[in-house]
């Protein structure tokens, strides 16, 4: 095996095991709340009941019942005395109790796209922590179901988790035009926002990074460093957020003067598919690409390796998601890093404001992605621009032969 093919092997080996975790840590979450704990106790500890929390922490079983339901009644010191011994004792409050006395289960659906552009792997995991963390300290659990893999069935999984489990409010991802979630959650009352614009019109709560902004900055910065011939690395036009990133890219390279005819290629989120789709590039003068995500950006270094190319030195490459796959690769990726902490806060805090007061205004926030420079981008010389278009030609005689 050559050196370059080895490392070729090395990057796949590790994306592969990157998203073999990621897939199992979703799997996990799927099977219930996220915000579900074990007991600390063991198997054979007896649950901690809403008297014993009361004792624990000196108050009555209605501040415990206050504090899990209505904890704007509280002091701040009682309210934090009491929750310290529910987190202490691990009480878990019964929510078929709950349900029949409050009428409320005090549960946040999400539903888990699989495959969609997007949110994918750590990224993921590191939004859907911000969101039970911030449910968690609201009193509330977030409820994670899958999607069906006919869109058509959609509509049905929101009816019947409704009926079944009294879902109180949605999360939604993987907005698109012509969405029909939004209309049956409406007609039913049921207090929702998304994370993700369906549109620029503010008809709704919505939640998103604008990653316009960061494929924008990427382009900024790999201009300031010489490069003139940007491609874009996205995915098929219609998934919304790719639209979004590529827009930023041509808005950019336009505001630069630059040419992007010929410069936009596409692929699904598959590092293969990314390779395949890439390769074609090189032999143009291209000296960078920006990627729709790091998956597509490690599709890239593939390409560039057989072709006996550098990523940074000969060809500058910069991915989205700032990904653990990011800070692995070498040479490590430039990417842009979203907000997904921030994201996820102020999903929960949109939506239980919206519980709270169902006929206010519509709220949207729009949340800046940062550009986290790296090895993979590097400027650019003329000496480097033709070594690229000598070894490219040259790798496709060969390859001809």
């Amino acid at each position: 095996m050559t050196e370059s093919n080895e490392i070729i092997q090395n990057d796949l080996s590790l994306h592969l095991s990157i998203e073999a975790a990621c897939f199992c840590v979703q799997r996990h979450m799927l099977g219930g709340i996220v915000t579900s704990r074990t007991n600390s106790g063991g198997r054979d500890s007896k649950p901690a009941t809403l008297a014993l929390v009361a004792q624990h922490s000196g108050v009555s079983p209605q501040t415990v019942s206050n504090a899990l339901n209505s904890p704007d009644l509280l002091a701040p010191e009682t309210l934090a005395r009491v929750r310290k011994s529910i987190e202490k004792l691990d009480y878990r409050p019964n929510q078929a109790a709950r349900l029949l006395r409050t009428k409320t289960s005090r549960l946040i659906g999400f539903e888990m796209h699989s495959g969609a552009f997007g949110l994918s792997g750590l990224a993921m995991e590191e939004f859907l922590h911000a969101l039970s963390e911030s449910a968690r300290k609201a009193g509330y659990s977030v409820l994670l179901f899958g999607a069906p893999t006919n869109r058509e069935d959609e509509i049905e999984n929101y009816v019947e988790l409704l009926h079944e489990r009294s879902v109180d409010a949605f999360i939604l991802t993987n907005t698109r035009r012509g969405d029909r979630r939004p209309g049956l959650l409406r007609k039913r009352g049921i207090p929702f926002v998304a994370f993700g614009r369906w549109s620029a019109r503010g008809a709704e709560d919505w939640v998103d990074v604008d990653g316009a902004h960061g494929t924008a900055a990427a382009v900024d910065h790999l201009v300031g460093l010489g490069h003139r011939k940007i491609a874009f690395l996205g995915w098929p036009k219609g998934s919304g957020v790719g639209d979004d990133r590529e827009q930023g890219w041509r808005r950019a390279m336009l505001r630069h003067r630059l040419s992007v005819r010929g410069l936009r290629v596409s692929a699904l989120d598959d590092a293969d598919a990314a390779r395949e789709a890439v390769e074609g590039l090189f032999s143009t003068r291209v000296t960078a690409v920006v990627a729709a995500s790091d998956t597509l950006a490690l599709g890239c270094y593939q390409a560039l390796r057989l072709l006996g190319l550098a990523p940074g030195r000969d060809v500058a490459v910069i991915g989205f998601d700032d990904s653990a796959t990011s800070k692995l690769v070498s040479p490590d990726l430039s990417s842009v890093r979203q907000p997904l902490q921030e994201a996820g806060h102020s999903c929960v805090r949109l939506l239980l404001a919206r519980v709270e007061e169902p006929q206010r205004d519509p709220e949207q926030i729009l949340l800046q992605p940062e550009l986290i420079v790296r090895e993979s981008a590097t400027g650019v010389s003329l000496a480097v621009s033709v070594g690229v278009m000598r070894r490219c030609s040259s790798s496709a005689v060969g390859w001809a032969g």
